[in-house]
C-alpha cells in the first residue's frame, strides 16, 4: 500500500562532498557608510524646491502612463493623447479644489449659528459633574491666569473731586490701501502654489512625450551592463507604483461616495466637503482616515443639542474604514505595494519631515519606488531589506536564529504556518534539516560551543515534540482516503510534485543520531515522519551507539535501524556503525542517512557508498530515508573483511574524495 506525497526536493548535486555538504551561508547585504547617507538627505532637504516639483511630477506620470497607452491604442496620436491625459488629470484637481474651497467657505458662514449647541452641551457636562469638576477648575484657571495678564503693575490716579475721572476715548484706525496693494496681497500668495502647479504640468507632459528617450538614457546611465535587470527595475516600479495609485484613488472613491451619503441622511452640513476631505485624507497613510473623521464628528458636536449624532457618525466612519480595509482593499489590490506596515509608517515621518504635508502624502509612492529599486539593484539591497515586506531571512536560517536563542515556541509557530500548506515529511526535509545543517556547519567552525549546541539541539527536539499533534492530524489524514484539502492539492485531488511514500504498517524501526546532539535531533524528525507512514518508530541517541551501548539495545523487534549523521567526515564511523549492528543481529537492515539541503540524484555513487559501508541503503534526504527503512527487501549480509581489503576500504573515501575535486 502506499500513500501519495509532495516532493519537495531541490535539484541534485553530485559527487561525495556535494552529498555531504551543509548549507552555505547567506551573504551579507552591504550598507551605505554615513557620509553617503547624510549627503542623500541633506540634498533631498535643502533641494527641496527643486526636488519636490520633480518627484510629484514622476510619479503623476507613473499614473497617467497606463491611460496614455490606452488612448495611443484607439488610434489617438501620441501628443494628444498626452495633452488630453494631462489637462483632464489637473482639471479634475482644480474642480476638486473649486468644490472644497466653496464648501469651506459656506462652513464658516455658518460656524456661529452652531456655538449654542456647543456652549449647551458644555453646560450639561458642568451640571452633571462630569470628571469630578475637573471643568469648572480648569475654567477658574484660565479665568485667573487671564486676570494676572490683564493687571497693571502701576494703578491709574484715583479720581478727586477736583480731578473728575475720564473716561476712554475709542479710536479707530482706518487703514487705507490702493488697488494695487489690496489686489497684490490677493494674488501674491497664490502666486507660488500656481507656478509651482504650471511647472509640474509641462514636466509631467514632456516626460510622458520623452518617456521612452529617458528610460533609455537611465538605463545607459546606470543599468547598461546589465539591461535585462534594468528593464525589469523600470518596469516593475512602473507597474507597483502606477498600480498603487490607480487602486488608492478607486478605493478612496469606494470609501468616501457612502460617507458622503451616510453624513447626508444623518443631516450634517456640508457633506460634500466630507466626502471629499475623505477621498484626499485617505491618501495620507494611517493618520488620514482618523484626521477625515474627526471634523464630522466636531461638527456633529455642534449641530445637534443631544449625542446621538456624534455615535451615528462615529459609527458610520468605522464601518466603512473595516469594510474597506478588510474587504475592499484585499479585493482589489492587496498588499501589492511591497512595504511592509512599519516601513510605512516610518517612510510617513521621514517624508514629512523632508518635505512636508507633500511629502507625507508621497510617501507610500516614493518609499515603493525605494524598494523596487533596492529590489533589483544590489548596491541598493538594504532598502528592500528595511523597508520591504518579504522575509528577509530564508526560512530554514529562521528556524535556525530560534533554535540558537533557545525559543522552541516560537520556532513551532512558524511551524505550523507553513504545516497548513506543506506535509511534515516536506518541512523536515527543506527547513528544520537544513536549519541544523546550519548548526553543524557552525560546530565544526568552532563558533559552537558545548552548551549552545546542547540547547539547539533541546530546542529542536522540543520543536518535533510541539508537533506531534499535527503528525497525528496527519496519520489520520491518510487513514481517511475521503479527508479532503490536503496540502499540495490543486483542486482536482491530485498532488503536485507527488513522491510514493511506502506504509510501514507492522514495520518497526529504530532511528538514532550518529556522533553527537544534533545527529539525535534529526533522527527525532525522521522518527517522526515514519509515524505518520504506519510504522513504529523509536529513537535512540548517539551516546548508545558506542560498542557498549549497542550490545544493549534491544533489536529483537527491530526491522530496520536508521542511523542519521549531518556530519561530512562521518564515513568511517558510520561503516563502523553499520557492522556493529549487524553483528549483533545478522537479520537487520541498516540503513545511513547523510543529510544533505541539496539531496543527490547520482544513484550509481550513492550505490557504491552504501556497497562499500556493508550498508542496506544511503539516503540524503528524508524521502530517500523513508523509503529506505520502510522498504521490504532482504538484508546485506555482513561481508568477512580481511586486513588487505580493510586497508583498502580506508583508502576508498579519499579516493572518491579525490575524484570529486577533480
Amino acid at each position: 500500500m502506499a500513500t501519495t506525497r509532495r516532493n519537495g526536493m531541490a535539484s541534485p548535486a553530485h559527487g561525495l562532498e556535494d552529498i555531504l555538504s551543509a548549507a552555505a551561508p547567506h551573504p551579507r547585504t552591504s550598507l551605505p557608510n554615513v557620509a553617503t547617507t547624510v549627503t542623500t538627505v541633506a540634498a533631498l532637504y535643502f533641494g527641496r524646491e527643486v526636488f519636490l516639483p520633480i518627484a510629484i511630477a514622476l510619479l503623476l506620470t507613473f499614473a497617467l502612463a497606463p491611460l496614455v497607452a490606452a488612448l495611443k491604442r484607439v488610434g489617438i496620436p501620441r501628443i494628444a493623447a498626452v495633452i488630453v491625459s494631462v489637462l483632464s488629470a489637473f482639471a479634475a484637481l482644480a474642480l476638486f479644489s473649486f468644490i472644497v474651497a466653496s464648501q469651506v467657505s459656506e462652513l464658516a458662514q455658518n460656524i456661529p449659528t452652531y456655538q449654542i449647541n456647543i456652549l449647551t452641551k458644555i453646560r450639561s457636562l458642568k451640571e452633571t459633574g462630569v470628571g469630578g469638576g475637573i471643568i469648572a477648575r480648569l475654567s477658574d484657571v484660565v479665568e485667573r491666569v487671564g486676570q494676572e495678564i490683564d493687571r497693571q503693575d502701576a494703578s491709574p490716579p484715583a479720581a478727586t473731586p477736583d480731578r473728575p475721572a475720564r473716561e476712554p476715548v475709542p479710536v479707530e484706525i482706518v487703514a487705507r490701501q490702493k488697488p494695487l496693494e489690496v489686489l497684490q496681497s490677493i494674488v501674491g500668495p497664490l502666486i507660488s502654489p500656481l507656478g509651482s502647479a504650471g511647472l509640474i504640468i509641462v514636466v509631467v507632459i514632456f516626460m510622458l512625450l520623452e518617456r521612452e528617450d529617458l528610460r533609455d538614457r537611465f538605463i545607459r546611465l546606470v543599468g547598461y551592463g546589465d539591461l535585462h535587470r534594468t528593464t525589469e527595475a523600470l518596469q516593475d516600479a512602473a507597474k507597483r507604483v502606477g498600480r498603487y495609485l490607480l487602486m488608492q484613488l478607486v478605493v478612496n472613491i469606494v470609501y468616501a461616495i457612502p460617507i458622503a451619503l451616510g453624513l447626508w441622511i444623518l443631516g450634517i452640513p456640508n457633506a460634500l466637503l466630507w466626502g471629499l476631505l475623505a477621498l484626499a485624507l485617505r491618501f495620507v497613510p494611517y493618520i488620514g482616515p482618523a484626521i477625515g473623521m474627526l471634523l464630522p464628528l466636531f461638527l456633529a458636536l455642534a449641530v445637534a443639542p443631544g449625542w446621538s449624532l456624534v455615535l451615528w457618525t462615529a459609527a458610520l466612519f468605522v464601518v466603512m474604514e473595516l469594510v474597506t480595509g478588510n474587504v475592499v482593499e484585499p479585493w482589489l489590490y492587496g498588499s501589492r505595494t511591497g512595504l511592509s506596515s512599519l516601513a510605512i509608517i516610518v517612510a510617513a515621518i521621514f517624508w514629512t519631515w523632508l518635505w512636508g504635508p507633500l511629502g507625507l502624502v508621497l510617501s507610500t509612492p516614493l518609499t515603493v519606488c525605494l524598494v523596487v529599486l533596492g529590489r533589483h539593484v544590489p548596491q541598493f539591497e538594504f532598502l528592500d531589506v528595511l523597508f520591504g515586506n518579504e522575509p528577509v531571512l530564508e526560512p530554514h536560517a529562521r528556524l535556525y536564529q530560534r533554535l540558537l536563542a533557545g525559543d522552541p515556541e516560537e520556532a513551532t509557530d512558524h511551524a505550523e504556518e507553513m504545516l497548513e500548506e506543506k506535509y511534515l515529511f516536506e518541512f523536515y526535509d527543506k527547513v528544520a534539516i537544513p536549519a541544523l545543517l546550519l548548526g553543524e556547519r557552525d560546530r565544526v567552525r568552532g563558533v559552537m560551543g558545548d552548551l549552545q549546541r546542547r540547547q539547539v539541539a533541546d530546542s529542536a527536539l522540543t520543536l518535533v515534540a510541539n508537533l506531534d499533534d499535527e503528525a497525528q492530524q496527519e496519520a489520520a489524514e491518510e487513514d481517511d482516503p475521503a479527508e479532503a484539502g490536503e496540502p499540495g492539492d490543486n483542486g482536482d485531488g491530485a498532488g503536485v510534485d507527488e513522491a510514493d511514500l511506502p506504509d510501514g504498517t507492522d514495520m518497526s524501526v529504530l532511528c538514532a543520531g550518529g556522533r553527537g546532539e544534533l545527529d539525535d535531533a534529526a533522527a527525532a524528525m525522521l522518527a517522526q515522519v515514519l509515524e505518520v507512514q504506519g510504522a513504529t518508530a523509536s529513537k535512540a541517541g548517539f551516546a548508545e551507539m558506542e560498542p557498549a551501548g549497542i550490545r544493549r539495545l534491544e533489536l529483537d523487534a527491530i526491522d530496520a535501524v536508521v542511523i542519521s549523521f549531518l556530519n561530512r567526515d562521518s564515513v568511517k564511523h558510520a561503516r563502523f556503525l553499520v557492522r556493529r549492528l549487524k553483528r549483533a543481529k545478522a537479520a537487520l537492515r541498516v540503513g545511513i542517512v547523510f543529510w544533505s539541503e541539496t539531496g543527490n540524484d547520482d544513484k550509481e555513487a550513492t550505490a557504491r557508498l552504501a556497497q562499500d559501508m556493508n550498508a542496506d541503503f544511503v539516503a540524503h534526504g528524508m524521502v530517500d530515508a523513508v523509503v529506505g527503512a520502510l522498504s521490504n527487501e532482504p538484508p546485506v549480509a555482513l561481508k568477512l573483511v580481511t586486513k588487505r581489503r580493510m586497508r583498502r576500504q580506508r583508502a576508498a573515501p579519499k579516493k572518491v574524495q579525490a575524484a570529486t575535486a577533480s
